[in-house]
């Protein structure tokens, strides 16, 4: 099952210790006085990775400013394609919403069977934040940069072994997009489970993984950063360059968003919209985050809705010319 990494136990106790449908004029005539009853937010995640530990975060301001409780429900499998289902086939009145991620990004064209269309039948109501992956080796690859890095790779082609939580992920298609644009043969190795022990024992020689997940063993010096694929440098890894100062226009994100059903009532949508993006501008919420390697992204429910599009067609891209299949 594909899913991003859970985060280390420290990272979460931190966190932790912080903090039949309806006639479309019916649902219009009462999105004014929205919400009037708890909210659910579905999340295809287990409890502890990254997308349901922002959702509580941001779902405990909302109830606070609300006045109604915003409740993560965690229906994790196929690889989150099952909460997706159940919110696009929602009553769309504003009361179920999903965590919508950079996984549903790619599980559009990995996907052939899905009972539902990401774009058509899921209506984005804010982002809410974006996180860098870090480019990181075992310490017995003798590289320093991703400039050696690559050069490295050449040298020795089909040796480097790249590790992922499963295929499909942002993990996954990082490094293909990683081997598109530098020409590269590295080999990837999909993970069920967690993959940083064999990373750590030098099973396998490389991982583009989330920067949460790795800062404590980069602080160590049991992995080396080589460059993170952000386009700008991450505050947590500030003396870290970017894949991109390497390889020009190189960027790949893990994003979660908040979505619903189509035709949620625009009253709703927009009030959503500026909760959301009200919560995200709170410092207090901007730090939790940013320790986590999360960085904010608030956007108006257009461009996130744009977001999403952009991001789907870009790995899509990247999930065709790979050939990226699942079994």
């Amino acid at each position: 099952m594909k899913s991003d990494l859970p985060l280390p136990r420290r990272a979460l106790l931190r966190l932790a210790a912080g903090a039949v449908a309806s006639p479309a004029f019916a649902r219009a005539a009462g999105a004014s006085d929205y919400p009037t009853r708890p909210v659910r937010i579905i999340c295809g995640f287990v409890a502890g990775q990254i997308p349901d530990v922002a959702a509580r975060l941001i779902g405990q301001a909302l109830s606070a400013r609300l006045g109604q409780q915003f409740i993560v429900d965690n229906r994790p499998g196929a690889a989150t394609n099952l909460a997706t289902e159940m919110v696009a086939h929602a009553v769309p009145d504003g009361y179920t919403l999903l965590v919508l991620t950079s996984s549903n990004a790619t599980n559009a064209s990995i996907y052939r069977d899905l009972r539902f269309d990401l774009i058509r039948d899921l209506a984005p109501v804010a982002t809410t934040f974006r996180s860098a992956l870090v480019l990181e080796v075992n310490p017995a690859v003798p590289v320093n940069t991703t400039l050696e890095f690559i050069a490295y790779a050449k040298a020795n082609p089909g040796k480097i072994n790249y590790a992922s939580p499963g295929v499909g992920t942002l993990p996954h298609v990082a490094g293909e997009l990683f081997r598109a644009m530098t020409g590269v043969d590295i080999v990837h190795v999909p993970y069920r489970n967690a993959y940083l022990p064999d990373l750590l024992g030098g099973q396998v020689q490389a991982a583009f993984s989330p920067i949460s997940t790795s800062l404590d063993f980069i602080a160590q010096g049991k992995l080396r950063a080589l460059g993170v694929t952000s386009a700008d440098r991450a505050s947590v890894l500030r003396d870290v360059p970017t894949i991109g100062e390497t390889v020009p226009g190189y960027s790949a994100y893990i994003w979660d968003a908040l979505a619903g059903p189509k035709d949620m009532p625009a009253e709703t949508v927009a009030l959503l919209n500026r909760e959301i993006n009200a919560v995200l501008a709170d410092p207090a919420i901007k730090a939790r985050l940013l320790a986590l390697g999360a960085e904010p992204l608030a956007m108006s429910a257009a461009q996130s809705a744009a977001f999403v599009a952009d991001e789907t067609a870009k790995w899509g891209k990247v999930v065709g010319d790979a050939g990226i299949k699942v079994d």
